[in-house]
């Protein structure tokens, strides 16, 4: 219970120091009516992610940049947030996998890497493990990754992003 409020801590400050400034307020809205989040286009490459037996990634929420996508084989907990302002759509996903914490960071900060975006935070807290990516434009493409192993054996993770203007 402790590191998942550790966890969630960690997503509220990346996500607060992601945000725009300005005074202007930002409407959230709930993802699209579906049973289950949308399909990404491709299965990563063999290279690129672990494989994944029967599928490929689910998109994190409506319509996200390929270096959001859910982790490969994980579980989504809920339905994806979608919101929309200045910096452009984002969104907001959690989800289970059997990955450990280092093997999910190592993931999006690759893929945030080949979409251009530079790493901007990362932590190490007890087993926990986050990630924070971000371009260098204004209101530009940015990424948050929070990782941490649970009692039953699997990670949970929280993945916010926005896709920039």
């Amino acid at each position: 219970m402790t590191l998942r409020l550790a966890a969630s801590a960690v997503v509220v400050l990346f996500c607060l120091a992601g945000c725009d400034r300005s005074a202007q307020p930002i409407e959230a809205k709930d993802a699209p009516e579906a049973s289950a989040p949308a399909v990404a286009g491709a299965t990563p490459p063999a290279a690129e992610a672990p494989a994944v037996v029967g599928g490929t990634a689910p998109a994190a929420a409506d319509g996200p940049p390929s270096f959001a996508v859910v982790y490969p084989g994980a579980q989504v907990d809920g339905q994806p947030l979608a919101a929309g302002g200045e910096a452009g759509p984002g969104g907001l996903v959690t989800f289970t996998t059997t990955a450990s914490p280092d093997d999910v960071v190592a993931f999006y900060r690759e893929r945030a890497e080949k979409a251009g975006l530079r790493s901007v935070a990362g932590m190490n807290q007890g087993d926990t493990r986050a990630y924070g990516a971000a371009a260098d434009a204004v209101n530009g493409a940015s990424l948050q990754v929070v990782a941490t192993p649970t009692e039953t054996g699997v990670t949970s993770v929280q993945l916010g992003w926005s896709a920039g203007q």
